[in-house]
Order: C-alpha cells, then structure tokens, then sequence
C-alpha cells in the first residue's frame, strides 16, 4: 500500500473529512475484466427494455407521463447554491454547477429507483415470455391484465436495504403483483419500513448492519425456487438499470448547450453506499464521454467501505468494522459496511477519487440547498457537494495538473448527482432543515 494511503486510512479511522485520489485510475479508454457483460450493447438493450416499459409505467403510475414513462429527473443549474458555497469557502469555484435531481425520479424518489425498477421490470419479462403471456411486440400494458398479474404473484422478490433500494423494488414489484420481501438493517429510517407497508410489502428489521440483512435475504430466497433475490452488491441487471442514466445526462447537456470535450470538462459528485447506483451511471458516463469526464465518490466518515475497499485493493474482503470505524451515520443509504467487490473491480480503472463528508456537513448543504434554491434533498443525497470545497486540496490539484486540466477549470462543468428525497415524510423534512 502507498504512503498517502496509508495516511487516508489513518484519516479515516479518526473520522476525518479526506479525498483519495484512485492510483490505478486510467485514460485513454481503460479496459475491465467485465467488459462483455457490461458493453454498450447491453446498455442499449437495457435503454430498449425501458422504452417498452414506457406504456405500462404511464399507466400504473401516471407521474411518469411527463417523463413519457421513464424513470428520469431534471438537470438543474443552482447558481445561488454555488454563490452560498463560494461564500462559506471564500474563494470562487470555477466552472458551471448544475444539480442532477434523481431525489425527484418517480415511482422511488431515489436513484434507486433506476436500477431497482430496471431489474424488477427485467424479470417480470422474462417469466411473462417464458409462460407465453407476451411477445417483445405487444403493448406491454396488458401485464397489467389480472390473470397476469396472477402468475406474478406465484413469485417471490427478496432484497437487503438500508432503505432507498427496498423502497424502488418493493413498490414497483408490489405493484407488478410479485410477493415482496425486504430485508431492512438497523439504519433503514422507520417511515421506509411504514411506507413498504402500506404497499403490502412484507419487511423484515435486523440488528445489525446492511450486510447482515443482505446475507439474511439471500438464504432466504436461495431455499424457494420461486423467489428471487436481488443482489446490490453483485446484480448486473440493476448496474445496467443505473447505466443507462448516461445517455439521458447526454442529451440533457446537449439540449443546454453544454459541451463536454477535452477543453471542457465534466466533473461528476456522486453519493456512494455499496456502490451499485454510482458505479453503474459512473460507467455509463465514461462509455459515453470516456477521458473527459472525472467521476468521484462521496461517503459518509461513518461509513467509507468503497474507499477502503478499493485503497487497499481487498474490495469485499475488508469492512470498516476491521479498522474500528462504526458506520453510524445519518445517512441512512450510504451506511454501508462492506462495499460490493464487482463495483470495486468495475471502478479501478474508471473512477478518480473518493471523497468523505461528516453528518453535519451533510445537514449544512441540506439546508442551504433549501434555502438558496428552494430544493430538498434528504442527507445522503448532499453527500456530493464537499467535492466543489475542495478543489484547492492538495491531492486534488495534483489530480488536475497530471491530467492537464489546470488551464481548463473555468469551463469546467460540476454535476452534484442528489440521489434521494421526495418521499421524505413532511416531519422528516422539518426535523433535517432544522438539524445543526
């Protein structure tokens, strides 16, 4: 392990704000052991299953109509968010910041609601193919038809979640007519586990950490040949779900006007538990615009298993618990003790750097949020933006010159990625917008 590795761990184990910068990140088109299960082409074919899906999700949810039966949210710029950042920093923050509202997706209120709906879609094709209830040609709206739905229901879907993940697949396979059961760790907040409820959701509440709840699920599922489970450490389906984000990014920055290209950079803030959402749409984004875009990670100090997992090259074969760090933290969908070593091998050559935040900093940029642009964000979802304070660290700047950027920051375009907030009960909301 490198010196300055070294020192992160250190840092993380005295709960310290710090930036690792990925050694074995790589330009020119890095290459991945897991390139043909995660090509281009099965991008597209999973953008393709969505499109087909577009018809039935209008129906059975009709606040996707404005979004024409996709799971996709805004592109916001949040010019007095940056003036409110820049203010606390005193200095200036080059470039362009603009807010990805995936806190807004319909159907899950969360980014989870990409890869969880995608894969939860997936199987629900396959055993209606299967069973000969549908052809890729029909209208998919008639899987809403009641003796369909009849054969779902003689399924099982498990997951384990900390929240955001067991809220996406449980109202989507509820709705579909699959049996539900979600597997809840200690973190998940009590209004998730009311809401899935209320949606006929069975879930089941652990002691212990996300891994305990992800172990516990998969037993379950592997002893009834008519359940499934869903698997965010380790699920391709779901990292294609997430993907797929790409190509909608794509187009929302060209329909602003927004260059992407070795003279104009893309930086990219994306909150991080096991690493599933962020790997898959860090992915997508480097299949799209390769060298030009930087993507980093955001954890909690409580919680930093990818950048432990991925410092020391042992991915799922080291926990936090291992260097005393105890995971408790506000951010209930990054309180992750363990990362998923499929995302960490996916991410060695792709992605530039993890970044870690304190709760309380998540609540300060909750709440300026709010008040400077009038947009609520639950706390995991703030994760991203310590990566706009701390351009003028050290290791990053080192990251900016080696890569030739230092001339290239003031045309720079910043995408904070908010992963999760519009279910967020209005009690809930009063309490964070007040938290110090």
């Amino acid at each position: 392990m490198a010196q300055n590795q070294t020192d992160v761990i250190k840092e993380l184990q005295n709960y310290k704000e710090t930036l690792w910068m990925n050694p074995n990140y790589q330009t020119e088109s890095a290459e991945t052991e897991f390139k043909n299960k995660l090509s281009p082409e099965k991008i597209e074919e999973a953008r393709q299953r969505l499109l087909r899906f577009a018809p039935y999700l209008i129906e059975q949810f009709p606040e996707t109509k404005a979004t024409n039966g996709l799971v996709e949210s805004p592109l916001w710029p949040i010019p007095k968010m940056k003036k409110a950042l820049e203010h606390l920093n005193s200095a200036a923050i080059a470039g362009d910041v603009f807010i990805k509202l995936d806190s807004q997706l319909a159907i899950a209120g969360s980014v989870k609601g990409r890869g969880g709906v995608y894969e939860v879609l997936t199987l629900a094709e396959r055993i209606a193919l299967e069973n000969g209830l549908l052809s890729p040609d029909d209208d998919y709206q008639k899987l809403a038809d009641s003796k369909i739905k009849e054969v779902f229901n003689q399924y099982t879907i498990q997951v384990g979640s900390t929240g955001n993940l067991g809220l996406s697949i449980g109202i989507i396979s509820a709705k579909i007519g699959f049996k539900v059961i979600v597997h809840m760790s200690s973190d998940a907040k009590e209004w998730k586990k009311q809401l899935l409820r209320e949606k006929d959701v069975h879930v089941i509440e652990y002691e212990n950490d996300y891994s305990e709840a992800v172990e516990a699920g998969r037993k379950q599922s592997d002893a009834d040949p008519k359940s499934y489970f869903i698997d965010d450490e380790n699920s391709v389906d779901l990292f294609l779900g997430y993907a797929t984000a790409a190509s909608y990014l794509q187009k929302q920055l060209e329909d602003a006007n927004i260059e992407v290209s070795e003279a104009k950079p893309l930086f990219v803030y994306l909150p991080c538990g096991v690493g599933g959402a962020p790997g898959g749409i860090t992915y997508g984004l480097k299949q799209i615009f390769g060298d030009h875009v930087h993507c980093f990670f955001i954890e909690p100090t409580k919680a930093p298993c990818m950048l432990l997992g991925m410092a020391t090259e042992k991915h799922d074969k080291v926990s936090i618990q291992d260097y005393g760090i105890d995971g408790r933290t506000a951010a209930d969908g990054l309180a992750v003790g363990r990362p998923s070593s499929f995302i960490g091998k996916v991410m060695t050559p792709l992605l530039s750097g993890v970044f870690t935040v304190e709760d309380s900093t998540l609540f300060y940029y909750l709440q300026t949020l709010y008040q400077s642009e009038n947009v609520f964000i639950e706390p995991s979802a703030a994760a991203g933006f310590i990566g706009l304070l701390q351009q003028d660290n050290s290791r990053f700047q080192t990251y900016i010159h080696k890569q030739n950027l230092q001339n290239k920051m003031n045309d720079a375009t910043h995408i904070i990625w908010a992963t999760g907030g519009r279910l967020v009960p209005n009690e809930e909301r009063d309490r964070y917008l007040k938290m110090s």
